[in-house]
């Protein structure tokens, strides 16, 4: 990827993914993987169905659903797994470090480009991404970031574009076109980045959203200048 002059991201599902070490033994019973890396597709192959079906922040139905079916979970405990999935939603469990975003968020930074985080979140994403070793906000041992924009704190959530207009204030001089905003939600983030004006870009690993109109990467580290 080239023309650009900043990145921002999404924390859920492009710096960190719901636990799957806790996630993995949780499901077990109910015949569902154990392999971690079956966990770590599920996430965006559920978050494929949940744009697909147009569903907002607040409706994870069919991305519960998904999830347990992928991971493997018998037919007849689809529903009470995916309710026992639903419990589980706590923005605690946002902790699982995605190893290639860290390594690419080491290299974008030590290649001058600004960065920064706008997420939908608890008030805790930012404690989070520190505590994980991920990034800081400002200067400190990881990677810094001008602005982490939390949705709980600021009163403004994706996909409504007002967020990004927060993010803005720290990066004057930086045309939004020159902003990319990469995100693993076509609702929340595509939606809300492009009405923002921002170059949206759907992290798609597996390449869930093939034939789609807007710009994908298969990983961060695509964004790497060459």
């Amino acid at each position: 990827m080239r023309g650009y002059d900043a990145v921002w991201f999404d924390a859920g599902g492009v710096l960190v993914l719901p636990d799957p070490t806790v996630l993995a033994p949780l499901l077990a019973p109910y015949g569902g993987a154990v392999a971690l890396d079956r966990h770590v597709r599920a996430h965006y192959a559920a978050m494929a169905v949940k744009s697909r079906a147009g569903h907002g922040e607040p409706d994870w139905s069919g991305y519960d659903e998904h999830y347990v079916r992928f991971v493997g979970v018998r037919d007849g405990l689809v529903s009470l797994a995916g309710r026992l999935l639903n419990a589980c939603r706590v923005a605690e469990l946002w902790r699982w470090p995605i190893p290639d975003s860290m390594a690419a968020l080491t290299k974008l930074h030590a290649a001058g480009v600004p960065l920064a985080v706008v997420s939908n979140a608890s008030g805790q994403i930012a404690e989070t991404l520190e505590r994980t070793q991920i990034c800081q906000l400002g200067d400190g041992p990881y990677v810094p970031m001008r602005c982490i924009v939390d949705s709980h704190l600021v009163g403004v959530a994706k996909p409504d574009p007002a967020i990004f207009d927060i993010a803005a204030e720290h990066f004057d001089g930086v045309a939004r076109s020159r902003i990319v905003y990469v995100g693993d939600s076509v609702t929340m983030d595509v939606a809300g980045a492009t009405a923002a004006g921002l170059r949206a870009v759907l992290l798609d690993p597996y390449d869930d959203h093939a034939g789609a109109d807007f710009e994908r990467i298969r990983s961060v580290s695509d964004l790497l200048p060459p």
